[in-house]
């Protein structure tokens, strides 16, 4: 069983910026994909980036290009989110995923690609 375990959330100013981290345990691991989804209050769950095995290729949601930048450490089996400028509609519990893949270079925007969740981890923006 794969545990992914979140870490970095918090309360934060608006413009201010926060790093996001996501390590899984639990299996041995081959080839993976990873992303990160958030939910506000009230809201469905929504893209936000992914991130393939090789790290080469990366995709985000329109709403976080040219802000946020995903990034994983494979040695170290851990995702990183980097969130720059946030701005109040970024608050949310933010939750990374990932799924055991043949591909160096799959990736997912759909959450229903991903088969392990992270316990999720709140991220407060305020003005």
């Amino acid at each position: 069983q794969v545990q992914l375990v979140e870490s970095g959330g918090g309360l934060v100013r608006a413009g201010g910026s926060l790093t996001l981290s996501c390590a899984a345990s639990g299996a041995t691991r081959i080839t993976y994909a990873m992303a990160w989804f958030r939910q506000a209050p009230g809201k469905e769950r929504e893209f936000v980036s992914a991130i393939s095995w090789s790290g080469g290729i990366t995709s985000y949601a329109d709403f976080v290009k040219g802000r946020f930048t995903i990034s994983r450490d494979n040695s170290k089996i851990t995702v990183y989110l980097e969130m720059n400028s946030l701005n109040n509609e970024d608050t949310a519990v933010y939750y990374c995923a990932d799924v055991l893949t043949a591909s160096r270079v799959y990736y997912s925007e759909s959450a229903g690609a991903y088969d392990y969740w992270g316990q999720g981890n709140q991220v407060t923006v305020s003005s």
